[in-house]
């Protein structure tokens, strides 16, 4: 029986990063850095003003206190936005905004409050030193300094910064495409009216926004009926030209799992038993001929789900250009008791709450209902018989729950 780290191993060196491509830089949010980001422009662009008050000259205002305020007549007003070039006399104060050009002459900024807020004369009771309530140009950030190295998934502010660098466009690793497959005869689309036997097919639409929520980008959905010949001439083209496959149901030891039967024929996938509940029957490879990495994931729902966030996510960071070790892990204590099966890493589905952990209800691997409610994965070790209430367990959020996230 193969370790949770031998096929997650496996699974890993199916794949490798996605081809670089240029976006804009409004595109690339949710997306990784292909190449470093370089700053176009200083930041700030020009000297400005970190306050609403008055442009000074500081050895104007020598000696100003609040019994004893220095007053100076004011030549005007300086706004944010203001372009035009303005000249502090000396001995003399500009009003000035939030974020707008220093005046040549001027070396520190009076705030509003220390002041009678004139606007002809202006009593100022403040003896600032040079450049207080100043932003000098470039304080932040020099033309030609990285200010995003490659590897970084971007969020809003980085959008920001590349955006005030005066970057237009970014190199971000394409989205990794994935073809969802569900297969079996007794799987019909949500809607329908169903008949004996037959149950919705859940799988698909669970897969379809694990991609999703994975950053990933669905290139194709596909329903398979258990017809061996339908089978075999997917995997010859698969559908949407996808970077990776994923299949649900058909791999176990059924005289029925017709995606087993095929693959084992065409070559290339490796069919084995993982010490992991829920999750035992896993497989995946290249498949040989097209060239297509699969993984294929147990049939039943939850078993899907935690193998999808076990094996296939693992990937899909990698793909993206992201540290596929990372994952967001993290001890939590154990809110009560629960026994496993010492053989096999237990995955277990909690609700994580203040770092306190409890089951999310029933953990059987057709159990949808505690499915839903669970935030995380606790990963209870193989050797492991009995998790005692207030023991540590390491947990690993559930896509949707990402704790550094939201």
């Amino acid at each position: 029986m193969r370790s949770v780290e031998e096929h997650r191993a496996a699974v890993l060196a199916l794949v490798g990063p996605t081809p670089a491509q240029a976006v804009s830089v409004g595109a690339a949010l949710g997306r990784v850095l292909a190449a470093d980001v370089t700053a176009a422009v200083d930041l700030p662009g020009f000297d400005n003003s970190a306050m609403d008050g008055y442009a000074v000259r500081a050895a104007d205002l020598a000696g100003a206190h609040e019994s004893a305020p220095v007053v100076l007549p004011v030549d005007g007003d300086v706004a944010a936005g203001d372009t035009a070039r303005h000249v502090l006399a000396t001995g003399r104060t500009m009003r000035i905004m939030t974020g707008a050009p220093l005046p040549d002459g001027c070396d520190a900024v009076v705030p509003v409050e220390r002041s009678d807020g004139g606007a002809d004369r202006a009593a100022l009771t403040l003896e600032p030193e040079v450049g207080r309530h100043v932003r000098r140009r470039g304080e932040d950030v020099r033309a030609g300094d990285v200010v995003l190295p490659a590897g970084t998934l971007v969020g809003p502010g980085h959008v920001a910064l590349a955006a005030a660098a005066n970057v237009p466009e970014v190199t971000v690793h394409r989205r990794p495409r994935v073809t969802v497959v569900s297969t079996g005869d007794e799987l019909v689309p949500v809607g329908s009216s169903l008949e004996h036997g037959q149950i919705v097919d859940s799988n698909h639409l669970m897969l379809r926004a694990l991609v999703e929520a994975a950053g990933a980008e669905v290139a194709a959905g596909v329903h398979l009926r258990d017809d061996a010949d339908a089978v075999r001439a997917f995997l010859e083209a698969p559908d949407g030209d996808p970077d990776l496959v994923i299949t649900t149901g058909g791999v176990s030891m059924g005289a029925y799992d017709t995606v087993k039967e095929v693959l084992s024929e065409v070559g290339g996938v490796e069919f084995v038993k993982v010490a992991m509940r829920p999750g035992m029957p896993q497989g995946c490879g290249t498949v040989a001929g097209s060239g297509v990495a699969v993984v294929t994931l147990p049939g039943n729902p939850v078993s899907s789900f935690v193998s999808f966030h076990v094996f296939v996510l693992p990937a899909l960071r990698a793909m993206a250009g992201l540290d596929p070790a990372v994952d967001g892990g993290f001890e939590a204590v154990a809110g009560e008791g629960w026994s496993t099966v010492p053989e096999k890493l237990e995955a277990t589905r909690v609700v994580e709450e203040d770092g306190v952990v409890r089951r999310s209800g029933g953990q059987g691997s057709h159990m949808l209902g505690a499915l839903a409610e669970a935030t995380a994965l606790a990963l209870v070790p193989a050797g492991t018989e009995h998790v005692e209430a207030g023991a540590s367990v390491h947990c690993v959020p559930l896509l949707g729950h990402d704790r550094t996230r939201g």
